[in-house]
């Protein structure tokens, strides 16, 4: 300090100037307070008003966004669910590697007319297949011949206590049975299967073992069925049955209508709900599919049959346990386009054969 005042006093020395005493550094900054107050004051209150309302608004906006941020976080954490493996990932069924390399761990393709099956993967192994069990819940009913405009009341009952999932149906609404099947088969609507087998002459227990001795009469060896909706893992299946059910299914027009439906609003009370179909490739003009249903529980993976026209047959396809949200759609296509590469090579052949002279 001793060193800096020094080289100051001579600075102004050699100025001419004597340096300035302590009581005039005091009155300097006190002129310089004076004045920036006076600028701040020749703004007027107003301005003064407006910087201060700023600044608040500034740092009201800031402990909003972080509340915000700790709300979601909480929420994320009560909500949280640890990822579990699927029953074929634990069976180590996704080791099996294929021609077509499936991300299904579970495949089967069969011609619907002759029973050829024309591509296979693990098609025996018996897994969960979520909502694929609505299929049988919408042929049961279907079989029963109840009357479609017969108003069933969504109850508290039919709300998913099993996996917690989420439904539009609030408790009271009320639909016709044939809603119901519609955004059952459609839309996979859980509250809407559930209150299709509540609903059934008998009630409840009567229903499943309906859709039990059902299974056992098409000779579905592999299946069983706890209730009507697919959240239950204990609902099981093979490739090879569902295969089975899905051909068995096509014969009912209410159920090849309904499954590959685009779109349907439905009104309940003063609001319409718009429902679509679970599978995208209703829509897609590549496909004729003439009867479909997904399905999607933690432990059965993402799961798919389908009746479909490709390369000029009939076909039945089955993909279960298929890894990422679109990966059984993604298979489907793989499939599709294999069959209509081997269609298309298989003609050529047969061509040039018959083109042959003698």
């Amino acid at each position: 300090m001793t060193v800096v005042s020094g080289q100051l006093s001579l600075a102004y020395a050699q100025n001419g100037q004597q340096a300035p005493s302590k009581a005039q550094k005091s009155k300097k900054s006190a002129d310089n307070s004076m004045a920036s107050r006076k600028a701040q004051n020749a703004q007027g209150p107003g301005t003064r008003n407006k910087q201060t309302a700023k600044k608040s608004s500034a740092r009201k906006q800031t402990v909003a966004r972080a509340d915000h941020k700790a709300k979601q976080l909480r929420a994320a954490s009560r909500t949280a669910r640890p990822v579990r493996a699927s029953f074929g990932q634990m069976a180590g069924l996704h080791a099996t590697s294929d021609a077509l390399g499936l991300h299904s761990s579970v495949a089967l393709v069969v011609d619907q007319e002759t029973q050829e099956v024309l591509y296979s993967k693990n098609d025996h192994a018996v897994l969960p297949i979520a909502s694929l069990t609505k299929l049988m819940t919408g042929l049961v009913i279907a079989e029963a011949n109840l009357p479609m405009d017969e108003r069933i009341r969504i109850t508290q009952s039919d709300v998913d206590t099993e996996k917690g999932s989420t439904s539009r149906l609030a408790v009271g609404t009320e639909l016709s049975r044939g809603e119901l099947m519609h955004l059952s088969l459609m839309s996979s609507e859980n509250r809407a299967a559930h209150a299709l087998g509540r609903t059934f002459p008998g009630g409840m227990d009567l229903f499943v073992s309906r859709m039990n001795q059902r299974a056992q009469a098409l000779g579905m060896k592999d299946t069983r069925y706890a209730e009507p909706t697919g959240l239950s893992s204990q609902n099981q299946s093979s490739a090879s049955d569902l295969a089975i059910l899905a051909a068995k299914a096509y014969d009912e027009p209410l159920l090849r209508e309904l499954s590959t439906s685009h779109g349907r609003e439905v009104s309940v009370g003063r609001r319409t709900l718009q429902y679509n179909n679970t599978n995208v490739l209703v829509k897609s003009p590549q496909w004729d599919i003439g009867l479909q249903k997904t399905g999607y529980i933690s432990e059965a993976g993402r799961c798919l049959v389908m009746q479909a026209q490709v390369a000029g047959r009939k076909l039945i396809m089955v993909f279960l346990d298929s890894t990422g949200k679109f990966s059984r759609l993604g298979d489907a296509e793989r499939v599709r386009k294999w069959l209509e590469q081997k269609s298309s090579m298989d003609n050529r052949i047969l061509e040039s054969v018959t083109s042959v002279p003698g």
